[in-house]
């Protein structure tokens, strides 16, 4: 897929043009619905970013995403989670806003539960922050507690694109290694949203970690090292003391051409994903009950109507979420 305009003109959180669930009203939901029943949710966070770039910089790059692909596919963007799970090296950091992660679980699986309960039973997570741990267990809670045929995915975007966001030296286009605020981050925001990076004001900061090189991966997870960033506690400093800066790595590299072939990359897959969901299930179709759940048929038949077609609401089930 080709024609991606980057960077977009600016953000469409306020519009009324129904792309996002909350700027509609009934008649436009239930409309929306008939035609197209995927949501995505962007998963950020609201964390310190250094001097030049935004405290909301993880939870624009996915509203930012998902406006696009919304766009092209057809699908409803939910405003986002703001605030989301960190690692513990994170903690304590001013501007940084620590959810911990039985409430942010409860959160998530009370956002599905209320998506899938208004009819959007099939739903992609848009993971923009390091709680690629936390976010697929929030799913799986949700599919044991109620059992109800759907379509829940975890979509970490660096996953995705894992070789654009690399240094040269391991094949990518930048020249150092993506980690946090960094000259990749930066970039991507550059070309998404840079009416709200000042990278006049940018500072640098040298990586630094307590073991040799090879064994800890970097941000994103994008170098396949044997030991994940959130998988480890004390191989490295914490942030309010190692990088007081809020930066780890060089910012002020950051160029918004060397993120547009990784994020064409990724939104056209993106849309792929969409695509291929929507066309092996069409709105108002899931897959086949027989092979997903071991409810009662009437039971789920009931879930499916909803409470306000001769059925049943989803919280009858279950509740809390």
């Amino acid at each position: 897929m080709s024609g991606w305009q980057l960077p977009p003109e600016g953000g469409r959180m306020e519009r009324p043009d129904g792309l996002y669930f909350q700027t509609m009203n009934m008649t436009q939901l239930h409309a929306r619905l008939e035609q197209n029943d995927l949501i995505i949710i962007p998963v950020g966070s609201t964390e310190c970013h250094g001097a030049a770039q935004p405290l909301g910089e993880d939870t624009f790059l996915v509203t930012r995403m998902a406006e696009q692909v919304a766009l092209k596919t057809g699908c409803t963007v939910a405003e986002p989670v703001w605030y989301g799970s960190h690692p513990y090296n994170h903690l304590g950091m001013p501007g940084t806003v620590v959810i911990p992660e039985d409430a942010f679980l409860a959160y998530l699986r009370g956002i599905i539960a209320g998506f899938w309960n208004t009819g959007f039973r099939k739903q992609i997570l848009l993971n923009g922050h390091g709680q690629e741990e936390v976010i697929p267990l929030a799913l799986h809670q949700f599919a044991k507690k109620y059992q109800v045929p759907c379509i829940l995915i975890s979509l970490h975007w660096p996953t995705v694109i894992h070789d654009y966001l690399k240094d040269k030296a391991h094949g990518g286009p930048f020249e150092t290694p993506f980690q946090h605020a960094c000259e990749v981050e930066a970039s991507y925001s550059l070309a998404l949203f840079p009416e709200f990076m000042q990278m006049e004001l940018a500072v640098d900061t040298k990586p630094q970690g307590f073991l040799p090189a090879g064994h800890v991966d970097k941000g994103g997870e994008v170098y396949h090292a044997p030991i994940k960033g959130h998988e480890h506690v004390g191989l490295g400093g914490i942030e309010v003391l190692t990088y007081p800066e809020g930066v780890i790595g060089r910012p002020t590299l950051a160029d918004a051409e060397k993120a547009k072939p990784g994020l064409e990359v990724l939104l056209d897959y993106m849309c792929r994903l969409i695509g291929d969901i929507m066309a092996r299930f069409p709105a108002g179709q899931l897959p086949p009950l027989d092979k997903t759940t071991m409810r009662d048929p009437q039971e789920i038949d009931a879930l499916l109507k909803g409470p306000l077609n001769g059925g049943k609401h989803l919280y009858t089930v279950a509740y809390p979420p």
